[in-house]
């Protein structure tokens, strides 16, 4: 028996988990495809170059060797601030191997995020690529905790072609501390959720081949960022995990990068977020994406609308699979299927995974019913890293809370109904009604600001702004100060599509913003 089959046979029983003793994840999606004969295969396609597997497991080792040699300790943390290209496996994949803990960060942040997690990391390397050295630079200035290793992706790969093709993998344990990911603060502070050796198995079994079928044929395509949770299982677990092929795509997601990429390397299953098929669907008349080859579509990071699903199903003739998913469960825990697709809801709980709805008083909702979501399973993080308060606020024993509102339906179908905080999905990604306001604020002419979720023509949430200026400022010229303040100041997705001058906001008798009063409004 395999590497896989055991760990598929251990997975057989969701509330009894087996694993070998010392398992070290990276044997399981690196390693064993030599003996398994995928020597020859590509592992990896991009524009400008096709990995087998061959040198996948090479240059993971040649990173684990590398990363060893400049006397990185177990546990010591790898921040990776890397495009979409291939450094990206081995940066990752070597950490592991040689017990070190990944953490890819989102490369569309600004320098001061850059800085605070640094310094809430003390990360002991920092690998970053050039196109983010304007962020990432002034971060590793500022930040009280400075890196012992910092390396650009070039310098990555000089310490990869001077180390050793062969390398033994270290030993952890399923529940050892195996990566994190940082999610979004509603208070502007990222939170690193610290995920286990187990957790890449988990979902690329209950949900890559359980729930979607993917095999060993499958090329999958993600337009989700490999930083994303996300797109982290579309375009490397799930493949590895099949013994399937990658296809990267190291510019910004769009029509431009896209397009020929689907006509060169013909995906057979393909990865979005609506915003983006909301897109795609616009530019349609005028150029059509290539989806010879694909069998379907999969889509989560915000909810999909109805009318994009079946615009989509009648232009391409493909259907759309919708779930959501989120950093601290690793990927989508409740999911539409191919034979059972429910138009605007986001289906029932993947294999693994149990959800509970509690009403306002914390009293669980049998059968019909709304309220705030909760779910269970073996792919949720440990833990907040370095932030007991959000941990406790956040994970309850085995179960963790969403943070979002749910109906659930007789029928067992599950259907969102937005967010028991202020956060928003903004094109997939989470965005804080925070960080927006307190942006707006630092012009001179404003004097207070509220950020709300606001469906666009498409029915995609944007944020919307309601602005107070201060006393005496005339409202000429500065929506698009202000716009230009966010645009600059904030990661691309957060400026707000709509700029609303009020007298005053909503507030309660305490003074707290009352931005449920202008939702209604």
């Amino acid at each position: 028996m395999g590497l896989r089959e055991e760990l598929t046979e251990g997975l057989r029983d969701p509330e009894n988990l087996k694993f070998p003793q010392g398992f070290n994840v990276a044997l399981a999606f690196i390693d064993r495809h030599l003996t398994e004969g995928r020597s020859d295969k590509p592992a990896i396609l991009t524009p400008d170059e096709t990995v087998t597997y061959a040198a996948l497991v090479a240059q993971v080792n040649r990173a684990a060797d590398g990363l060893t040699s400049r006397g990185l300790g177990n546990g010591d943390r790898v921040l990776m601030v890397i495009r979409d290209c291939p450094a990206f496996f081995y940066a990752f994949w070597g950490a592991i191997k040689a017990g070190f803990i990944p953490v890819p960060i989102n490369t569309l942040l600004r320098a001061d995020t850059y800085a605070f997690i640094l310094n809430d990391s003390k990360a002991a390397a920092i690998i970053y690529s050039s196109e983010f050295a304007a962020e990432v630079e002034p971060a590793l200035k500022a930040s009280p905790w400075k890196p012992p290793h910092v390396l650009t992706e070039a310098g990555f790969a000089t310490l990869r072609a001077g180390a050793k093709d062969a390398f033994a993998a270290v030993a952890a344990g399923a529940d050892a501390d195996c990566f994190w990911l940082y999610s979004s603060g509603s208070t502007g502070r990222p939170k690193g959720a610290v995920h286990r050796h187990r957790d890449m198995v988990v979902t690329s079994q209950y949900f890559a081949v359980e729930t979607l079928g993917l095999g060993e044929d499958d090329v999958c395509y993600s337009e989700a960022k490999l930083f994303f949770a996300y797109g982290l299982g579309n375009n490397m677990t799930f493949p590895l995990w099949v013994g399937g092929t990658a296809v990267l795509n190291a510019g910004r997601p769009c029509a431009e990068t896209s397009f020929p990429i689907l006509a060169r390397f013909q995906p057979t299953v393909y990865f979005g977020v609506p915003t983006l098929y909301a897109t795609y669907l616009a530019q349609m008349p005028a150029s059509k994406p290539d989806f010879a080859k694909t069998r379907f579509c999969v889509s989560a990071g915000e909810a999909l609308p109805p009318t994009i699903l079946q615009r989509w199903r009648d232009e391409t003739g493909l259907w759309i699979i919708d779930g959501i998913g989120s950093t601290e469960i690793l990927h989508i825990f409740l999911s539409n299927r191919i034979d059972d697709i429910q138009p605007g809801s986001s289906g029932k709980p993947v294999k693994g995974y149990r959800a509970k709805i509690l009403d306002d008083l914390g009293v669980e909702i049998a059968g019909v019913g709304s309220g705030r979501l909760y779910m269970t399973g073996a792919s949720i993080a440990r833990c907040y890293w370095n932030n007991p308060q959000k941990t406790a606020a956040t994970f309850a024993g085995e179960w963790i809370d969403t943070g979002d509102t749910y109906q659930r339906d007789e029928n067992g179908y599950y259907y969102y109904c937005g967010r028991t905080d202020d956060m928003m999905k903004v094109g997939g990604i989470w965005c804080s009604a925070f960080d927006i306001e307190s942006k707006l604020v630092e012009h001179p002419s404003v004097l207070e600001a509220a950020v709300i979720g606001r469906n666009d023509a498409a029915g995609l949430v944007k944020p919307e702004a309601f602005v107070v200026l201060k006393e005496g400022v005339e409202e000429d010229g500065v929506s698009e100060e202000l716009l230009t303040l966010c645009k600059t100041r904030l990661a691309p997705y957060q400026y707000p599509r709509w700029i609303h001058f009020v007298a005053d906001l909503p507030k309660t008798a305490t003074g707290k913003i009352q931005r449920f009063r202008l939702r209604e409004g």
